[in-house]
């Protein structure tokens, strides 16, 4: 069948990508589309409904991911038979099994295999066999319609407020998203920003790309004190505040909603824009975020390294109202946004039935990695939550943080000193961040905590207090 009508959508409610799956199942719950019918290319039934290809795509993905639909690689798709919905499901994800290595590095969270491998592999042959004019263009606003609206819902498990999908910006990781913010917000010869005390490398290396200036905020037990944020916004006429509320690094600490008031009051009160870094986040957000707490000042980054992969190099960015223009200019001048192919890529990644349940699935085997490390490292001075690939770790008395890593190494372990999250000139917690690696066996990462705690228990007597 090389054509067929199912109405018109415009007066349709919610996303169109569901709005062309719901017309889809009507005709083929009334007969109008039989098994084994031939569906249009996604171009032409794109052009019949005045909609772009990528929704189309989307909304035969999500009949797929249900059995309405299947897919035959080479020759199209067609309406799926009874016999067809009740036989296994044809998209069984396959997972690697983990590595063996004598090295384990606990650097930077590594995530289980869960079956997004074999997700990326399938999707990555859906877009090659797409429309190839869609390879002979720039990429457009246009064309990657259906994956914001995935992205938006991808992000609705933060607590934003209202997120148009159409002013949602992708970048390439959430290192470019921080770029990208600085450039929209910094001025003048020698801008100041502002970051937690101990925080995220990527603030600082941004910031020294645009020549801007960083100055660290004091932290207690519950975040940066809202007193010195507000001491040192006015000394140094800072224009950027750059915090990570939900999941700390290297702190694991989370703040709660009384400081983060403060916080934003300080920010309303000095016009200082606020960049919130949700990129570690595992499960759903338990406060309301600045963006809720100040649409007019945050600027929300996120991305999907830590949930799926960090190989695609995919983040979202979200602009306080009013900035929206301005964002996407920057990403526009900056590298015409996300290649076609990966934009169709990740609108069918995550707008797949799959997608929340990889998520669930990373989230429940990086927690059997963390409880391990807990019931071996518990009884020293460690900070950790269960749904977050790090935790942090307070050297005992007879530890100074430099040799005990150099020991680590020696013992075949990859950790970070707390100084690769300070000021070069700050006073150092004698402590280190501990990254979860679910590519090695849990044996293997088990047998790793265990040579952590061996160090732990013999520390060199030639180091003093």
């Amino acid at each position: 069948m090389d054509t067929i009508s199912i109405g018109d959508i415009s007066g349709m409610d919610g996303p169109k990508y569901r709005a062309v799956a719901e017309l889809i199942g009507s005709a083929i719950a009334e007969g109008k589309l039989a098994r084994g019918d031939k569906l249009p290319p996604v171009r032409d039934l794109a052009w019949e409904l005045k909609i772009t290809p990528g929704t189309v795509a989307r909304a035969y993905s999500v009949l797929t991911d249900k059995g309405v639909l299947r897919a035959e690689v080479g020759r199209g798709t067609f309406v799926a038979g009874q016999d067809d919905r009740a036989a296994p499901e044809p998209r069984l994800l396959i997972r690697n099994p983990p590595r063996e290595t004598g090295i384990v590095s606990l650097f930077s969270p590594q995530l289980p295999d869960v079956g997004q491998v074999d997700a990326i592999r399938r999707t990555l042959r859906e877009v090659a066999e797409s429309d190839a004019t869609d390879l002979l263009n720039y990429p457009s606003a246009g064309a990657s319609d259906s994956a914001r609206q995935a992205a938006a819902r991808w992000l609705s498990t933060a607590r934003l407020g209202p997120v148009d999908p159409d002013r949602l910006v992708f970048t390439h990781g959430g290192q470019n998203a921080v770029s990208l913010v600085m450039q929209c917000v910094l001025r003048g010869r020698r801008p100041v920003i502002l970051v937690e005390e101990l925080s995220y490398p990527g603030f600082r290396r941004a910031a020294e790309l645009l020549r801007a200036e960083v100055v660290p905020v004091p932290m207690d037990a519950r975040g940066v004190i809202p007193e010195e944020l507000d001491r040192l916004a006015r000394t140094h006429a800072a224009q950027l505040f750059c915090t990570s509320p939900e999941v700390q690094s290297p702190t694991c600490l989370h703040t709660p909603l009384d400081r983060r008031e403060a916080i934003a009051e300080v920010a309303r009160a000095r016009g200082l824009n606020i960049l919130e870094d949700d990129c570690y986040r595992l499960s759903e957000t338990r406060l309301p975020g600045y963006r809720m707490l100040l649409p007019d000042q945050t600027w929300y980054i996120a991305s999907i390294s830590k949930l799926l992969t960090p190989a695609l190099r995919v983040g979202f960015a979200v602009a306080p109202r009013g900035s929206d223009t301005t964002l996407r200019r920057a990403a526009e001048y900056g590298f015409f946004g996300l290649s076609t192919p990966l934009a169709e890529m990740i609108g069918r990644l995550l707008g797949a039935a799959s997608a929340d349940r990889l998520v669930a699935e990373v989230r429940t085997e990086v927690e059997r990695y963390i409880r391990v490390a807990v019931n071996t490292l518990g009884s020293y001075d460690l900070t950790w939550n269960p749904d977050v690939p790090f935790f942090w770790l307070r050297l005992p008395e007879g530890w100074r943080v430099s040799a005990f890593c150099q020991a680590a190494e020696a013992q075949g372990l990859k950790i970070r000193s707390a100084e690769d999250f300070a000021m070069r000139d700050a006073r150092v917690p004698h402590a280190v961040r501990i990254a979860v690696n679910a590519e090695v066996t849990l044996a293997s990462f088990e047998d790793a905590m265990l040579r952590l705690r061996r160090l732990l228990d013999k520390p060199p007597e030639n180091i003093g207090v």
